[in-house]
C-alpha cells in the first residue's frame, strides 16, 4: 500500500510513496548491521564532526524544512522552522558533550583498576510520531549516533517527507550509508522488525495503545525499549502568581503545536478565589485565537493532522458535555476543507466521566477549582498519566510542596514543560518509562560495562 502525504490544511495529496518491500527492507537491515560494525570504531572526534554538519545544515535550510513539516502535519511555518533549528541544538549539544558523558568512569574497588564503559549495542528501532516529526527524531537520533549506534526509523505514515529530509540530512552530514535509514513501511511490519535479532533495541514516542504492543513484543525478545506515551499535564495556578501573563502562558501551553503536544497543558487546575478571573480571561484569549492556514505568518492555531485525530477530539468534547461538563468556548468543527477545529474550553468535568482521565490531543482546555494547594495536588495526580507538570506561584512553600508531591517526570515552575537537550525528559505511571536527552539519555542504549583488574 502506497504512503501518502496529504496537507491537512487543504486535504489535498501531496504525494505518495511504495511501502518497501521484503526484498528491500532485508536489504536495509543487513546494511545497518555492516554500518553498525564500521560506525561503532569511528571516534567521538568523527562523529561529532558529522553532527556539527548536520547542525549547520538543519540551521541553513530551516525555513524549506519548516516547509516540509507545515504541508505533512500542519504546524505553523514559524513553530516549524524554530523546530529545524532546535534539532540543531541537540546535534550541538551532544556533538559536545557526548565524548565526556561516555568517557571510561573509574570507580574505586579492591582492584588495581576498575572503572565502566559505555558501548554502542548496534541498530535501535525509532519508531515516531508525526506531532515533532524532525524534533522527535532528533533527540533520539543526536545521542544514538554519538554513541556509536546506527539508527533506522519507522515514523508516521503520514509524514514520509520528512522522514527522507532526516535521513537526507544526515547522509549529506557524513553519515556512512546504512548508519540512519528511513524505513516506509506499514505499522503492521514493526512485530516482525522487533523480532529481527539485527535490531538491537527500540524507542517508541506515541500512543499507549502503540507503547504496549512495542514492549510487549520487544520484552519477549529481551529488548530494551525507552517509551514516551500520553500526557495530561496538569498547570496549577496558585493566587500568588500574576494572574495576566499567566493566563498568557496558560494559552500557549494548550495550543502549542495547534494543542497536538504530549507535554502541553491540559488540565488547568486554579486554587482559590482568583478562579472566575482565571476563567473569565482564560477564554476571552482562547476565543481571540487566529485559526487558520498554517504558513500565514499570523495564524496561531492550524489544522489537526489528520481528519480522524479531529472526529475523536469532537467525540471526546460531546461525551464531555453529556456527563455535565460546561462548554465554555468552541466545541465544533470549522467547516471547510482542512481539519480545523475550534480552541475549546470545558470546565466541571466530573470524575465520574471517562473524558476525566482521557488525554485530549488538540486544542480543548479542561478547568478544574480547588479550594487549596491539597486538593490541586490530589487533582494533579488523579490521573493515570505522568509526564509533565507545572506550578505557578511566587510562594517558595507551594513550590517545593508540588515539586516533592507532583507525580510526574517533570514538574516546571513559572514556565511551561519544555524539552531540552541539557535536562532529562520522559514520564512515568501510564506516559512511559526511560529517559531521552541529557547524559541519561544517551546512556539508554548502550552497554555499561564494568571493567575489573586485578
Amino acid at each position: 500500500m502506497p504512503i501518502a502525504s496529504i496537507n491537512p490544511a487543504t486535504g489535498q495529496t501531496l504525494a505518495t510513496f511504495p511501502s518497501l518491500t521484503s526484498k528491500e527492507l532485508e536489504q536495509k537491515l543487513c546494511l545497518a548491521q555492516k554500518a553498525f560494525h564500521d560506525h561503532r570504531k569511528t571516534s567521538f572526534s568523527d562523529r561529532s564532526d558529522k553532527l556539527m554538519r548536520a547542525a549547520q545544515i538543519l540551521e541553513d535550510e530551516s525555513e524549506r524544512l519548516g516547509s516540509i513539516m507545515t504541508s505533512e502535519m500542519g504546524k505553523t511555518f514559524a513553530s516549524a522552522v524554530a523546530e529545524a533549528r532546535k534539532c540543531a541544538t541537540a546535534c550541538r549539544y551532544y556533538a559536545e558533550h557526548g565524548a565526556d558523558q561516555l568517557a571510561d568512569e573509574p570507580i574505586a574497588t579492591t582492584a588495581s583498576h576498575s572503572f565502566v564503559r559505555y558501548q554502542p549495542l548496534g541498530a535501535i528501532l525509532a519508531i515516531m510520531p508525526w506531532n515533532f516529526p524532525f524534533w522527535q527524531v532528533f533527540r533520539f537520533a543526536a545521542p544514538a549516533l554519538m554513541a556509536g549506534n546506527v539508527g533506522l526509523l519507522k515514523h508516521a505514515s503520514n509524514v514520509p517527507q520528512c522522514a527522507l529530509a532526516i535521513e537526507d540530512i544526515l547522509s549529506r552530514a557524513g553519515f556512512a550509508p546504512g548508519t540512519f535509514q528511513a524505513l516506509l513501511i506499514e505499522a503492521g511490519e514493526v512485530g516482525a522488525l522487533l523480532d529481527d535479532r539485527r535490531v538491537a533495541a527500540a524507542t517508541l514516542t506515541g500512543s499507549e495503545p502503540a507503547g504496549q504492543a512495542v514492549g510487549s513484543r520487544a520484552g519477549r525478545q529481551i529488548k530494551k525499549t525507552v517509551l514516551e506515551l500520553g500526557g495530561s499535564d496538569p498547570f496549577i495556578v496558585l493566587p500568588s502568581t500574576n494572574l495576566q501573563s499567566t493566563v498568557a502562558a496558560a494559552v500557549s501551553a494548550r495550543t502549542i503545536n495547534n494543542g497536538q503536544s504530549c507535554i502541553a497543558a491540559k488540565r488547568f487546575i486554579i486554587v482559590g478565589d482568583i478562579y472566575d478571573r482565571f476563567e473569565n480571561e482564560f477564554v476571552k484569549a482562547m476565543d481571540a485565537l487566529v485559526v487558520g492556514d498554517p504558513m500565514l505568518p499570523d495564524t496561531q492555531v492550524g489544522p489537526l493532522a489528520t481528519g480522524k485525530i479531529r472526529s475523536e477530539l469532537h467525540d471526546q468534547v460531546m461525551r464531555a458535555e453529556q456527563d455535565g461538563a460546561r462548554l465554555l468556548t468552541g466545541g465544533t468543527c470549522i467547516p471547510g476543507p482542512g481539519n480545523f477545529y475550534a480552541p475549546t474550553v470545558l470546565s466541571q468535568i466530573p470524575r465520574t466521566s471517562a473524558t476525566f482521565y482521557e488525554e485530549f490531543f488538540g486544542p480543548v482546555a479542561m478547568l478544574f477549582h480547588a479550594a487549596n494547594p491539597e486538593e490541586a495536588l490530589t487533582i494533579a495526580n488523579d490521573s493515570p498519566f505522568g509526564l509533565g507538570s507545572s506550578v505557578w506561584t511566587n510562594d517558595p512553600d507551594e513550590m517545593e510542596f508540588f515539586i516533592n508531591g507532583i507525580e510526574a517526570g517533570q514538574v516546571f515552575v513559572n514556565g511551561p514543560v519544555a524539552s531540552d537537550p541539557r535536562l532529562p525528559f520522559g514520564g512515568i505511571k501510564r506516559s512511559g518509562y526511560g529517559r531521552e536527552l541529557s547524559a541519561i539519555g544517551i546512556r539508554e542504549f548502550v552497554n555499561i560495562k564494568t571493567v575489573w583488574c586485578k
